[in-house]
């Protein structure tokens, strides 16, 4: 028995699936905000309860949260913590939904703000996938933790080849680590145990998104050439940016014509987007911002005609950013959630900068 250590060790160690089960729940909240203003649209607003009682959705939100800290603290499996991640993206989804009725002293549900906090506190759970998503450096401790984990699978009798192959290597590289000789010990251990013949090692087995992403990947390499795929771009980018221009040309057009301007303003006023002289200031804020983004995308388009491919995809990424980050906090405000499909325009298209700027550093190479 070797001597034991004077201090117990605190460090934090990262789960080996943290980026998975952020993905899961980013997702299944993003989907839960949408599906519920979705339905409560189109129902027409209904409660559930009584004359006295109000069962408000938030109420089903804590219920979710709380399933998912049981299950996480209960079981072990990893079809257990999965599930949790979705538990947790659909509670804080019903929960933070109602975020207007607990910021006001009215209980007002429709509250302007409501739609820029959930949408902020969305942009914070995507940076927090952001950075989880980038690979650390691994200490021999994580790698072992990490190893421990994956033996989870063999005991489900659920361990995939390529699973197979990634413990090995993990449990090779704890097992040439001299300075830690009990890690070295326990991992020769694990990788007798391993490479036993009597361990049972499944065929791997892809998911349905992994399998349509393949049959997208397969589909675009037949019939989506890279000009194709350039000319595609092209288009979206210079569609957004021709619409988001078009306010803003109306409202420079109206500061030079009273009756322009006037006709604007009543406009704004009767459709409800604006109550006061400060909102009126805000918007067309709101309005030059989208403008400088559509100007933007215009010029990256004309960059991209050009062949100045790479300051064109810089360009057009640096403008969507500044629009999904900031422009579209603003826009929430004044357009709530009619602005959702706005926003995945713009992250569709910013995916697609990217995709094409590896397609043809691909080809270059």
């Amino acid at each position: 028995m070797g001597s034991k250590r004077s201090s117990r060790i605190r460090k934090p160690v990262r789960r080996g699936d943290a980026e998975k089960y952020l993905r899961y729940t980013l997702l299944s909240f993003a989907l839960t905000v949408t599906l519920v203003r979705l339905f409560l649209e189109i129902s027409g607003y209904p409660q559930l309860g009584g004359e006295e009682l109000h069962i408000a959705h938030v109420l089903w939100g804590g219920l979710a949260l709380f399933s998912a800290v049981l299950l996480s603290l209960i079981l072990t499996n990893r079809w257990a913590y999965s599930l949790s991640a979705i538990l947790a993206g659909i509670g804080v989804g019903l929960f933070i939904d109602e975020v207007g009725k607990f910021i006001t002293q009215s209980n007002d549900y429709f509250y302007p703000a409501a739609a820029p906090i959930i949408y902020a506190f969305f942009l914070l759970l995507v940076w927090i996938y952001l950075h989880v998503r980038r690979s650390p450096p691994l200490s021999i401790r994580d790698e072992l933790y990490r190893a421990l984990g994956e033996m989870g699978e063999v005991l489900d009798h659920d361990l995939e080849s390529e699973e197979h192959k990634d413990l090995e290597s993990r449990l090779e590289r704890i097992a040439q680590q001299v300075e830690h000789a009990e890690y070295q010990q326990l991992a020769r251990r694990l990788q007798e145990f391993i490479d036993s013949e009597s361990l049972q090692v499944v065929p791997d087995r892809k998911g349905a998104f992994e399998r349509f992403i393949g049959y997208l990947e397969r589909w675009e390499r037949r019939w989506i050439t890279l000009g194709r795929l350039k000319a595609i771009l092209i288009g979206a980018l210079l569609a957004l940016g021709i619409v988001t221009v078009l306010d803003f040309a109306r409202l420079i057009s109206g500061i030079s014509d009273p009756h322009t301007l006037t006709v604007w303003m009543d406009d704004l006023f009767s459709l409800g987007l604006v109550s006061s002289k400060s909102g009126i200031l805000w918007f067309a804020t709101l309005t030059i911002l989208e403008g400088m983004v559509g100007l933007l995308l215009i010029i990256a388009v004309i960059l991209l005609l050009v062949k100045s491919e790479g300051f064109g995809l810089t360009l057009a990424a640096a403008g969507l950013l500044l629009s999904l980050v900031g422009v579209d906090l603003l826009v929430f405000y004044f357009r709530q959630f009619s602005t959702i499909i706005t926003a995945l325009t713009q992250f569709l298209l910013l995916l697609l900068v990217y995709h094409y700027r590896r397609r043809s550093l691909r080809n270059i190479i």
